[in-house]
């Protein structure tokens, strides 16, 4: 199990991607999410430079900061702890939960992608993951290659007590369908980025009232419920 005093919040989930979020507009886009309600964010970039990379989740953690909105990195262990992130979400090759939580200590969220497989939502329970994400649910330009899952793994993942996400392809149009179904999170890319930061503040709004509507620990307007 996690660390007991982690509080994983419910609601959306912003992952960033260069192709979405070029560095230019990177900082604008995630606090247009933040303004409108993202309660988690992702920082993922794999192709950057160090020191690119390194710039960049340094701004990105003093904007979350400053919004209490937990920041996690993508794959990356090391460059979390560098820049006080709160957390990591690791990849089934990314790694292993429990030298990032020796690297992170007890204090950090610790996610773990779990594809379309429970077997792997055991093992990733087992070594101390704090969420688990499943998916992808929709056609997804990000991860075109990524197993599909079917709904029904949000609901049988409730055995794990864990907070579910739900990552792939999803909109303001599907997401109501995967949060009905069991999603705490969901984890959101191009649904959410890509145009100007006006029309991502907008999206996360649609999405926070989405999780408003339908998820029965969800607190509107303040979205800090949490698993604890």
């Amino acid at each position: 199990m996690g660390a007991m005093n982690i509080s994983v919040p419910i609601g959306l989930y912003a992952i960033t991607d260069s192709q979405l979020t070029a560095p230019e507009t990177l900082v604008a886009s995630v606090e247009a999410a933040i303004r409108g309600g993202t309660v988690m964010v992702q920082y993922r970039e794999k192709s950057a430079p160090m020191a690119e990379r390194l710039a960049q989740a340094r701004n990105l953690q003093s904007v979350c900061a400053a919004a209490r909105v937990p920041l996690l990195i993508n794959d990356d262990a090391r460059l979390a702890k560098r820049v006080g992130a709160t957390g990591v979400h690791l990849g089934q090759s990314d790694g292993s939960a429990a030298e990032a939580r020796r690297l992170l200590g007890d204090n950090a969220i610790i996610g773990i992608t779990c594809h379309a497989d429970l077997a792997l939502a055991k093992t990733a329970l087992e070594a101390g993951a704090d969420y688990l994400a499943f998916g992808r649910f929709f056609t997804s330009t990000t991860k075109p290659d990524a197993p599909a899952a079917a709904t029904d793994i949000l609901a049988e993942a409730r055995r794990f007590n864990l907070p579910v996400t739900a990552i792939g392809g999803i909109t303001t149009e599907n997401g109501e369908q995967l949060i009905r179904a069991g999603a705490d999170l969901l984890a959101v890319v191009g649904g959410l980025f890509g145009g100007s930061p006006e029309a991502t503040e907008q999206k996360a709004r649609t999405f926070q009232r989405l999780f408003a509507s339908h998820h029965p620990l969800f607190q509107y307007p303040d979205n800090r419920s949490s698993f604890k």
